[in-house]
């Protein structure tokens, strides 16, 4: 079943054409997706939704065309008068002068004859984002074996089995095409995770003054939020500005910067003079570019095992002190009254708590009160060793359960939902050590285990229920993160923690922006004193997926605000802007920035950027013989042998490609 998204003209025979991209998926980043390909980088895009309702939403009378057709005219609209002039528009202000929409097809499954229906065989990159693993490597496999040329993009939650997934597809497509560009290959298939994409910025909302952290085969980069200077200060602008924060950031009825704020929206990567001019705005800097740390383990909330104070209660810890106490008393009184040695002495003492020695008859006055007094002593014994034996025994039946939060927990944050980005999420905080209490409705959810192992205190419950946010310590709670899959369960668990306590930090996951942005803009107004967030995790991970099928290296995204940073790798040659020109003659306000070079020769290339060895330049604009440079001279000459790590808008990211394929099509 074919279509084409309205109001434009349905041309539901015409095939698609050579170098089309392909999106299968059934939620909404299939949908951002392909409106980020076709609207951004104004590429022919065919969208392959299964057919019927929307499983997420199983009230809405939509079917998934419906909504797709919706969210593309909501979306595509500010996106083009954003950009109004750019290639995705046809070179006017006009909404949909000519752009043709996005292709779509209906089928429950990517099968061999929907593929290719879709045109796979002349399609340049497949982005398979279902939310089922199975179904996207079972895809995968089915793709390559239909065109080995073809770039594949894979949403898979399992890390390890996507990078077995990508070794396996990268060596069939070099059985299938022998001798390919080493470069092509490694660009062939690339396996993604919204989940991880978007979860290190959901955990930063949760934190305050934190840094947004991009880490990528062992590469960091660091940019932190820098709140606005007061008057006669200066903000540390670090190696460099990467943006401004909205006007309206402190205005309690003012919306997060987006693409549709104007002049109040952020403004991404500007020149020294915007950031001179700019005044009540707060600042993101880049800090610091460096090898990262090996990935640790995330860290549980309490020992290995079941520590021995978790073991035995303080009453029974003082109990058994108190006991041991009274027994050395006993022996020194003994070896006071007697002359026996020290060690007879405690022997003896011992059998008398035991009751186990026989009766001093012939012994001195002194001797048998001390054999009285042991007796009586030892009748406090038996109790004691049976409560020990029985909290012993209920402790360590219960050390692989979940925990209740602690009586004096504080300062902590409430994780709601422990789905696929909740689990993320949770894996984030406690790498950075931040208390965590989890609310989920499911005992059987993904994350349960992971919260266990980590023995990490969980309340089962029903959120929007009485006393469940209670029970995880909400009112003396640092933050609140909702991360359900439900807007409506997010936001009510958000409105009564805000009843309770009014400065809580809260971050919302939400699906629809224009839902999000009246929810931010009503609870600022009505707590203007506390942080609010609302974050769509298919609105962050989108670009990072364009970028992939792309071809470009994806390092990462920041969020800021409502708009998205990228920063991705590049080679230098076939770039018009970039080659031959300095550091300071490529930077392009508002579109992109080079932060790093690698002027390893691409013979000796190493795919990974951490593992190129650092080069400090000193002020020399010479270029490096090899190595990683992040100290950049602005006078340092792109050539073009060199690769670059850059930060980039979308669109800034969107024209560059597009001026590298006018280049080399010149040629």
């Amino acid at each position: 079943m074919l279509g084409f998204v309205p109001p434009l003209p349905q041309q539901p025979g015409r095939p698609p054409s050579f170098g089309h991209m392909i999106v299968c998926g059934d939620d909404a980043l299939a949908r951002r997706l392909a409106v980020e390909l076709r609207f951004i980088y104004g590429e022919r895009v065919t969208l392959l939704l299964p057919p019927g309702r929307d499983a997420n939403n199983p009230e809405t009378p939509l079917t998934q065309r419906g909504r797709a057709a919706a969210l593309f005219g909501r979306m595509s609209a500010p996106m083009n008068r954003a950009g109004s002039g750019n290639a995705a528009t046809g070179g006017s202000g006009d909404t949909n002068a000519g752009v043709e929409a996005v292709r779509i097809m209906e089928a429950p499954e990517p099968s061999d004859d929907i593929l290719e229906e879709a045109g796979i065989d002349r399609a340049a990159a497949l982005a398979l984002v279902y939310d089922d693993d199975e179904r996207n490597i079972r895809a995968a496999l089915t793709a390559r074996r239909l065109n080995p040329r073809l770039r594949l993009v894979i949403r898979l939650y399992n890390r390890k089995l996507g990078q077995h997934l990508e070794e396996l597809l990268d060596q069939a497509a070099a059985v299938a095409m022998p001798g390919i560009d080493p470069a092509l290959l490694d660009a062939s298939t690339t396996v993604l995770s919204d989940a991880d994409t978007a979860a290190p910025a959901l955990a930063a909302t949760a934190l305050t003054g934190s840094s947004k952290i991009i880490q990528a085969e062992g590469l960091l980069l660091r940019a932190a939020e820098r709140p606005p200077p007061r008057p006669g200060e200066s903000t540390d602008p670090g190696l460099c500005t990467l943006a401004l924060l909205s006007s309206t950031t402190n205005d309690p009825a003012g919306a997060e910067g987006s693409d549709t704020s104007g002049d109040e929206a952020p403004q991404l990567l500007p020149d020294e003079r915007a950031v001179a001019e700019a005044t009540g705005r707060g600042t993101v800097v880049l800090e610091a570019i460096s090898r990262a740390d090996p990935d640790r383990p995330a860290t549980r909330m309490g020992g290995r095992g079941a520590p021995l104070s978790q073991i035995f209660s303080r009453r029974l810890r003082w109990s058994a002190l108190g006991f041991a106490l009274a027994a050395v008393a006993l022996v020194v009184a003994s070896l006071l009254t007697t002359e026996d040695t020290a060690l007879h002495s405690a022997y003896l003492t011992l059998l008398d708590l035991l009751g186990m020695n026989d009766p001093a008859e012939d012994a001195p006055p002194a001797r048998q009160i001390i054999q009285i007094l042991s007796g009586i002593a030892g009748l406090f014994l038996l109790p004691l060793l049976i409560a020990a034996v029985l909290e012993a025994f209920g402790t360590l039946r219960t050390a692989s359960s979940l925990r209740r939060p602690p009586r004096g927990l504080s300062g902590h944050v409430v994780l709601l939902g422990l789905g696929k980005i909740g689990t993320r999420v949770l894996v984030r905080l406690r790498e950075l050590d931040i208390p965590v209490v989890v609310v989920e409705e499911d005992p059987e959810a993904r994350g349960i285990p992971l919260a266990r192992s980590m023995h990490v205190p969980t309340v089962i419950g029903d959120v929007t229920q009485e006393g469940v946010l209670e029970a995880a310590k909400i009112r003396r709670a640092h933050a609140l993160l909702a991360l359900t899959s439900i807007d409506t369960t997010n936001l009510e668990a958000t409105l009564y923690a805000r009843s309770v306590k009014p400065d809580l930090r809260v971050a919302l996951r939400l699906y629809d922006d224009e839902f999000a942005t009246a929810v931010y803009r009503t609870l600022r107004t009505a707590h203007p004193q506390a942080l609010t967030r609302s974050r769509s995790v298919s609105h962050l991970a989108a670009p990072s997926f364009a970028v992939a099928m792309m071809g470009r290296q994806i390092l990462g995204a920041v969020p800021v605000e409502r708009k998205v940073m990228l920063f991705a790798a590049l080679e230098v040659a076939g770039h018009p802007q970039l080659e031959g020109h300095t550091v300071e003659q490529a930077f392009r306000a508002g579109a992109w920035r080079v932060l790093a070079i690698d002027a390893t020769p691409p013979a000796d290339r190493n795919p990974d950027l951490a593992a190129l060895p650092p080069f400090d330049p000193e002020g020399d604009a010479t270029p490096p013989p090899s190595g990683l440079v992040w100290d950049l001279h602005p006078g340092y000459v792109l050539r073009a042998q060199d690769r670059v790590v850059i930060a980039a808008t979308r669109r800034g990211l969107a024209e560059l490609l597009r001026r590298q394929r006018s280049a080399v099509a010149g040629r």
